[in-house]
């Protein structure tokens, strides 16, 4: 497309304790006001007390929880005429990562617990069974792409 230039993405480091790309995204996510060292040991505490609960590794239940509070399908707004779509559309690989990160770290804000390391490891434990507040997220979005796929013939992005 003329006028655009290609976006390069930028390279991130794995974190230093699990050698992990997953694990140094979300850190960046859950960094506020600069306080990259809080939020470091914030997550690694998460992943330790994840792993106390279900007696497994914690990291592994972090990717599992990753993996499944990830969409599959989103809905985008697509104009054509003068009317405006919701069209249901695949989410890029990375893009899923992401937003699984976010409603992670949202879900277990809005939790209302003093500690967040606690809120972040029941998150995971419950994402990897398959309940909690980011798992209805992932659900709602899925129920919206369905309820919109009549529209997905406009989907040519």
């Amino acid at each position: 497309m003329r006028g655009r230039s290609k976006y390069n993405k930028r390279l991130i480091a794995p974190d230093e304790k699990y050698n992990n790309l997953n694990v140094s995204l979300f850190i960046g996510k859950l960094t506020k006001d600069g306080k990259r060292g809080i939020a470091t040991n914030i997550l690694y505490k998460a992943i330790a007390k994840a792993g106390e609960v279900k007696k497994q590794d914690g990291i592994l239940i972090f990717e599992n929880a990753i993996k499944a509070v990830a969409p599959l399908v989103e809905v985008r707004s697509k104009r054509v005429g003068g009317a405006t779509y919701q069209v249901p559309v695949e989410v890029r690989s990375d893009r899923k990562t992401t937003l699984a990160m976010r409603w992670l770290i949202e879900a277990a804000s809005n939790r209302g617990n003093k500690d967040m390391a606690q809120s972040l490891a029941d998150q995971f434990v419950q994402s990897v069974d398959g309940v909690g507040t980011a798992m209805k997220k992932r659900e709602d979005v899925h129920k919206m792409a369905d309820a919109n796929k009549a529209f997905a013939h406009y989907a040519r992005f």
